[in-house]
């Protein structure tokens, strides 16, 4: 696909822009990060995570913080902001629902509190493909689509019960111009090892990931998905900080990935196969706590509908400079390498359950 440039936000006559990032050291964060340092019309990055890293990229500042319930108070941090960029998620632990719907459902609206009493102007939320309800795999969708998520997914229920909020949000707070970003599978080469702890852990060593282990892929009923490096989606989110726009955005890149795609990948063969046996298998690993991903949250890959990114193309002048292919081949090679980066969600040894898909 052909790239177009990221519109810069307009300078401010006192240096630059200050954008807070919530969530900044995680796959999303890192990028949007290195992308706001990189844009001349910011003045000022501060990156807000539990723990600040060790990476030190221009302009950026770091505080460590909790969003959840009984942490610090947010609105000093954000107080003078020209845009909050919330990315700020945990996947784990799946066992227990609970303490991840404290974290991402009421740390969430602890940011968005502070954000309309901080009297910040932009607002820019990481949603998500799965917030949708299940939908067609041979069709895209618009941004209309209904945002009820698959119920029985504790990331899916989260994603569609902060849709909800902002929806609420923004009638109450008119003077906040509210962003949602849906996108779908975000990869990059140093997510691998973050993302292998959090879907797979150690039943899939990174370094099993390669074209002569992998010798078939099985297609099963509903496996077609749509897939983004995450350098761009971060370029969508720079975009939004500046374009006078607000709403939802579906983000993706083509093609659609499915097993014939995967088998590509890997240089195999692709095979017809029921999808009730391999849950059947994660299902026990995750009862073993042999894998850490939910056999909910297969289901609900399984029922995801295909997005339609014309919105953003058109309003937020965007285009994904890499293909979903592109995407995938620099994450396995990841997963192979051991890849990682210097920030404690994204370094190669970790237990660390914060990030974004």
């Amino acid at each position: 696909m052909t790239p177009r440039s990221v519109p810069q936000p307009p300078a401010r006559p006192d240096g630059g822009l200050r954008v807070v990032v919530v969530g900044a050291t995680g796959n999303v964060g890192t990028s949007v990060v290195r992308l706001l340092a990189e844009n001349p019309a910011v003045g000022s990055v501060l990156g807000l995570a539990r723990r600040v890293p060790a990476w030190r990229p221009p302009k950026t500042t770091w505080q460590a913080v909790d969003i959840e319930p009984g942490g610090a108070d947010l609105v000093p941090l954000l107080s003078g902001a020209d845009a909050v960029i919330h990315l700020a998620w945990k996947f784990q632990p799946t066992h227990h629902p609970a303490e991840t719907w404290h974290t991402n459902v009421l740390g969430s609206n602890r940011v968005f509190d502070a954000v309309a009493a901080a009297r910040v102007p932009v607002l820019i939320h990481a949603s998500s493909v799965g917030a949708y309800s299940p939908g067609p795999k041979d069709r895209t969708v618009s941004e209309t689509w209904p945002t009820h998520g698959w119920p029985q997914a504790a990331y899916t229920r989260e994603k569609a019960y902060l849709e909800r909020l902002l929806d609420a949000y923004e009638h109450a707070h008119p003077d906040v111009r509210v962003v949602r970003m849906r996108p779908g599978f975000l990869f990059k080469r140093e997510s691998a090892s973050e993302q292998r702890r959090i879907f797979a852990g150690r039943l899939v060593p990174g370094r099993l990931v390669r074209a002569r282990l992998i010798p078939a892929v099985p297609d099963l009923p509903g496996l077609r998905f749509q897939a983004l490096h995450t350098d761009d989606a971060a370029a969508a989110y720079i975009a939004a900080v500046s374009r006078p726009v607000s709403g939802a955005f579906n983000l993706a890149a083509g093609p659609p990935v499915d097993a014939r795609v995967l088998a590509g990948i890997f240089d195999a063969r692709s095979f017809s196969m029921p999808a009730a046996p391999l849950r059947v298998a994660l299902s026990a690993a995750w009862k073993l706590r042999l894998v850490p991903a939910s056999p909910d949250l297969f289901d609900a890959v399984l029922r995801l509908p295909l997005m339609d990114c014309t919105r953003a193309r058109t309003e937020l002048g965007w285009e994904p400079r890499h293909t979903s292919v592109e995407a995938l081949k620099e994450f396995f090679e990841g997963l192979q390498a051991g890849a990682g980066m210097d920030t404690p969600p994204l370094a190669a040894r970790s237990t660390a359950g914060h990030a974004r898909p």
